[in-house]
């Protein structure tokens, strides 16, 4: 069963250092949302306080009940992400990152959920007894996807899975997310490469320093003539009205 992700009033930061302020944002069962901005706009800063890895204020409901805090806690609940970076274990082979990612089911289910991720990704069979830190940035990022999807997860998010690939390898990744998402997999997918997030998703939010300053369906918000503001932050001098956040 898909869940769906609400989020009213998130905060955090880092210290002293307020990074979001008061976000709103919904992941729709069953759909891709995709969260775009231009870099230090706080995309990260989001999923690593969904995920517990730093503290939050404000209302985080899932699956109609409250997140939990603790990153075990909401692991356990279906809730999983794939960094930025991959932070796969480089000296160990596809196959032994991919058991470390379902380490909580049993043997049989363990293997089945494998076979799962090499109908999805079959370079990754091919590879299987490859150390994961001789694959290219394409195949290392796919192996990160296959890697989450072994905990078999209600809510998929995933942080810049763009960054370092080549435009042929990303439309591919970016097709397999869809899939994903189209099998049941909720997906919150925060991307710098906005037309291609934008392009595969049904939902968008543009944030903006800390805020949600655009957000609609996403094709909309694609063909908008207010993101390119929204996007690269022109918000100065007598742009200040168009500060607010906008709904299309």
């Amino acid at each position: 069963m898909t869940a769906k992700l609400v989020i009213r009033g998130l905060s955090a930061g880092y210290g002293t250092i307020r990074v979001l302020d008061g976000i709103d944002l919904e992941a729709a069962a069953g759909r891709l949302t995709v969260v775009v901005g231009p870099n230090g706009a706080g995309k990260t800063t989001l999923l690593r306080a969904l995920t517990g890895l730093i503290p939050r204020e404000g209302e985080v409901v899932f699956d109609d009940a409250p997140l939990p805090t603790v990153p075990a806690a909401i692991v356990a609940k279906g809730v999983t992400l794939v960094p930025e970076g991959r932070q796969l274990f480089p000296q160990m082979t596809v196959r032994e990152n991919l058991e470390l990612g379902g380490y909580l089911a049993s043997g049989d289910e363990r293997e089945a959920r494998m076979r799962g991720v090499f109908r999805l990704f079959a370079r990754l069979e091919e590879r299987r007894n490859q150390l994961a830190g001789t694959m290219s940035g394409g195949e290392q990022q796919m192996l990160a996807v296959g890697r989450a999807l072994m905990g078999r997860p209600r809510l998929l998010m995933l942080d810049e899975p763009s960054l370092g690939l080549a435009p042929k390898m990303l439309d591919e990744l970016l097709a397999k997310v869809r899939r994903i998402c189209d099998e049941g997999v909720t997906v919150l997918l925060v991307e710098q490469n906005v037309a291609k997030a934008l392009a595969i998703a049904e939902d968008a939010y543009v944030i903006e320093r800390g805020r949600v300053v655009l957000q609609g369906p996403a094709r909309e918000v694609l063909e908008s003539g207010h993101l390119r503001e929204a996007y690269l932050g022109a918000h100065a001098g007598k742009g200040m009205k168009s500060r607010r956040k906008e709904t299309i």
